[in-house]
């Protein structure tokens, strides 16, 4: 059986694409691409939400990645496209943080909600004015 094993192993590291993909050089960075993936989804979510040192810890640690991917032999280019990605990601939460806490997006978007609520408040109002108008035009 320990035969079989081995031959199974050395034919599998024989070819170049397999061995790769049975490095910890691939399942690394393809498990951890669940990261950037969440990242990417939450620049969808409300900027209420996000946390500014999370933001800033994983732009940190991406930003390390990068590099420590490039620095090791062989490069693990897969690593760093995985960070890349995150720390792109990542950049784009960090201003949308400093841009709704700092530079005016709350005061923004209530300012916004406000708008919108007096508009659809104008709407009702105008709606029951023209009921009164036709009954009061009707019964002439």
């Amino acid at each position: 059986m320990a035969a079989l094993v081995k031959a199974v192993n050395a034919k599998i590291r024989s070819h170049p694409v397999l061995n790769y993909v049975c490095s910890t050089h691939f399942w690394g960075p393809a498990s951890n691409f669940g990261i950037p993936i969440a990242a990417v989804m939450d620049t969808q979510k409300s900027p209420e939400l996000i946390s500014g040192q999370m933001t800033f810890a994983l732009c940190i640690y991406s930003a390390t990645f990068m590099r420590y991917s490039l620095a090791v032999q062989p490069k693990n280019y897969l690593l760093f496209l995985c960070h890349a990605v995150n720390e792109t990601a990542q950049l784009t939460q960090g201003y949308r943080y400093l841009n709704y806490n700092y530079w005016g997006g709350k005061e923004k978007e209530g300012l916004d909600n406000a708008v919108a609520a007096g508009k659809e408040k104008a709407r009702d109002i105008e709606a029951k004015v023209e009921t009164k108008v036709k009954e009061v035009v009707g019964s002439k």
